[in-house]
């Protein structure tokens, strides 16, 4: 055998010597606690035990980010921070956040300058759409509204801005309550994302706590936070309610609204009249008809 084949061999050897050593080293992972996929399609912890509740008055502590460890490893960081960091589609961010737009921390964070200079670049905006429409832009009756609407629309769509910390604010209460609590005909309105223009109408949310329960009017709050957006009334209704299911881990949580679409009734099919009815239920409210059904007659 010449020497370049025995040096072959030799290469060979040492590199199966160090796969072998490789696959005992075996990384030190932190225990996960047992979670299972909803009915819709989330994965939610299977218990709630008051260790993993969300505590007041920060609720959702933001994690250092890897880099800024002196280790890497994901097992070296809290179950919360290793969901975050796989970028898993969480209904609440380690900073509060809960489903936020891809400009939600430039809004949160610009100056007072930058917010003028936003203004006015959408100030120019609207004059040239009120030019394209045909209409006389510097006109007395327009004169001011494309910096009329630009404000509009920066409070239309509000909600990007708001995070869960800022909502619930301390609103969460340890009680030896287990019975359903309802909030009904909250009045809501937002925008279609698909025409720009309104939807409004009620929601009613109801959840039974398991050991904790949250300030009455921050089921209001939290409604209109995600309504102050662009949306479709089929996200927004599950938005609430996975929202509230992060924050409280109740037994269950249902979320009902009814709504009138200004994008089928000044166009399209022209239907004035019309409602669009969606639910959204988790916990006992999907799997127990009877606490469905319960739910659904009180809120009728």
């Amino acid at each position: 055998m010449d020497t370049y084949t025995q040096q072959q061999q030799s290469d060979l050897q040492n590199q199966q010597n160090q796969l072998t050593d490789d696959s005992r080293i075996k990384p030190e992972v932190a225990p996960v606690p047992s979670l299972s996929p909803s009915a819709a399609g989330t994965v939610t912890a299977t218990d709630s035990p008051i260790s993993t509740r969300p505590q007041t008055p920060s609720i959702f502590q933001p994690y250092p980010h890897p880099s800024e460890h002196k280790c890497s490893s994901h097992a070296h960081f809290p179950q919360q921070s290793r969901q975050s960091l796989d970028a898993k589609p969480y209904p609440i961010d380690l900073n509060g956040l809960s489903w936020p737009s891809i400009g939600t921390e430039e809004r949160r964070t610009e100056t007072a300058e930058q917010k003028q200079a936003r203004l006015a670049k959408m100030s120019d905006a609207v004059r040239t759409l009120l030019e394209c429409i045909g209409e006389d832009p510097d006109r007395e009756g327009l004169l001011k509204t494309p910096e009329r609407y630009a404000k509009a629309l920066m409070f239309f769509t509000k909600g990007y801005e708001e995070s869960m910390n800022e909502v619930i604010n301390d609103a969460l209460f340890d009680e030896d309550h287990e019975e359903m609590v309802i909030v009904r005909d909250i009045d809501i309105f937002s925008l279609c994302e698909h025409h720009l223009v309104p939807f409004c109408g009620k929601v009613s949310i109801g959840y039974i706590p398991n050991r904790r329960v949250l300030g009455l009017s921050k089921l209001a709050r939290i409604a209109e936070m995600f309504s102050r957006r662009l949306q479709v009334q089929e996200r927004l209704t599950k938005q609430i309610a996975m929202a509230l299911q992060e924050i409280l881990q109740p037994q269950g949580v249902a979320v009902v609204m009814e709504a009138s679409h200004q994008c089928m009734v000044m166009r399209g099919v022209q239907k004035p009249g019309s409602k669009t009815i969606t639910s959204f239920m988790l916990g006992r409210f999907r799997t127990d008809p009877k606490t469905r059904e319960e739910f659904l007659s009180l809120t009728r």
